[in-house]
């Protein structure tokens, strides 16, 4: 793997840029594997990433049926948070957060994460309230977390409409400084080229139709270009995760949803924060290339569209206009909807399953971008050793046997 740097960007400026390295190999895959994950998006990748680099499997295999990314990864609103309330979850996910905040020096690629904060309005004095119980908790389980009030909250993002006369009045706020954003697509391309350069082979373009069990353990996979075999096997589909459970014999709590997002026409800098209203249900951001990225709530009908529709468009763009008024003249650009695997307690499942030597990582609902660090790195401990690590050992299948749930549906502040 060739290095990334300045001086190599001047140098192969040289040559008109024509003489770079692919960022990753595109192998014919083997007959065998020591271990194969199901997915190429970031989730996957990470996972071949950590089993080759932290636990030192050495022929590991990335079987994606579309092209690398083209999932959920590259279909989000990119927003990155640890403001959980339970500690199982405040744990993983501040450990993810804590991860992004090195991850291009560790993959020697730029992933554009911004700190820029993540902004959750409050318009009422009960909003107030639970916000203020939610800062608490954070800091009990060491996440920073500050409260604004509406005057404070009125400097940090003078576009808003901070008026009395707003649809829904500010009161004021609670900030997470530490979050903020990635660039999707440089996420999934920084792990699949850290992936390549330790010799896991990326297959594009295979999709698993059946997998091969032998007295309750798995022995291998049916593609569409052949069967492979390996006795270990990690499944990280999002959305078609109860699909391929189907395949393999059993059924997952699991609903799948479309979840819609827009960007908007670029514009100069006008929002340096990523803002939510729970009272709208639309939260946005601005990104690097002054687009305006806005989502809301989910689709209310199961489906596994990856596109967009105008009722959907309209509540959220009406929400968006409810907090910024100024915004009425922009013009959209383009929208997508994302596939969200949704599970009772709004919490992954990351661990076993009842098929010796398959496991699963799934339920990541909303919010599996942020996850992303995280969740390769547990998956790919779990799928190594054979039990889960500590950070995913509450988030197993069997809790919805125990009833031991971890009920996080609050944690987006929106109501999906």
């Amino acid at each position: 793997m060739s290095h990334y740097s300045a001086l190599s960007i001047a140098r192969n400026a040289l040559s008109g840029h024509s003489n770079w390295d692919p960022a990753w190999r595109s192998p014919e895959p083997a007959a065998a594997y020591d271990a194969i994950v199901i997915g190429g998006g970031g989730h996957g990748l990470a996972t071949a990433y950590y089993l080759v680099r932290v636990h030192g499997l050495v022929k590991v295999a990335v079987l994606e049926k579309g092209w690398i990314g083209g999932g959920n990864t590259g279909r989000n609103t990119t927003i990155i948070r640890s403001n959980y309330f339970y500690p199982e979850s405040a744990a993983f996910y501040e450990f993810s957060l804590k991860q992004y905040e090195r991850l291009s020096s560790e993959l020697n690629f730029n992933i554009m994460f911004s700190q820029r904060g993540v902004l959750v309005l409050g318009h009422s004095r009960h909003d107030m309230e639970m916000h203020r119980r939610s800062a608490n908790a954070m800091r009990l389980n060491g996440i920073d977390a500050d409260i604004l009030s509406r005057d404070e909250v009125a400097k940090l993002v003078p576009a808003l409409d901070c008026s009395p006369q707003a649809r829904f009045p500010i009161w004021g706020g609670m900030i997470q400084r530490r979050g903020g954003t990635a660039r999707h697509d440089a996420v999934a391309w920084g792990y699949a080229r850290a992936a390549d350069a330790r010799g896991v082979d990326i297959i594009q373009n295979c999709e698993v139709t059946g997998f091969t069990i032998h007295q309750g353990q798995v022995t291998g996979v049916e593609t569409t270009r052949g069967a492979i075999k390996s006795n270990r096997i990690g499944i990280a589909v999002a959305g078609h995760s109860s699909i391929l459970a189907a395949k393999a014999g059993f059924r997952l709590p699991v609903k799948s949803y479309a979840l819609q997002a827009m960007v908007s026409e670029p514009l100069k800098p006008v929002l340096d924060t990523v803002v939510l209203s729970p009272a709208t249900g639309t939260y946005l951001s601005q990104s690097d290339k002054g687009e305006l990225v806005i989502g809301g709530g989910l689709d209310l009908y199961a489906s596994y569209a990856q596109r967009g529709n105008l009722p959907v468009n309209e509540n959220t763009i009406t929400g968006m206009l409810a907090m910024f008024p100024t915004f009425s003249r922009v013009r959209m650009l383009r929208h997508w909807g994302g596939v969200c695997d949704v599970v009772h307690d709004s919490s992954p499942i990351i661990g076993k399953t009842p098929v010796q030597g398959l496991y699963l990582s799934c339920g990541w609902g909303t919010g599996g971008f942020k996850a992303i660090p995280a969740g390769g790195y547990c998956l790919a401990h779990t799928m190594a050793t054979g039990e889960p690590h500590e950070l995913n050992a509450a988030f197993g299948l069997d809790r919805f046997d125990t009833g031991a749930l971890i009920d996080e549906a609050a944690a987006a502040s929106i109501p999906h």
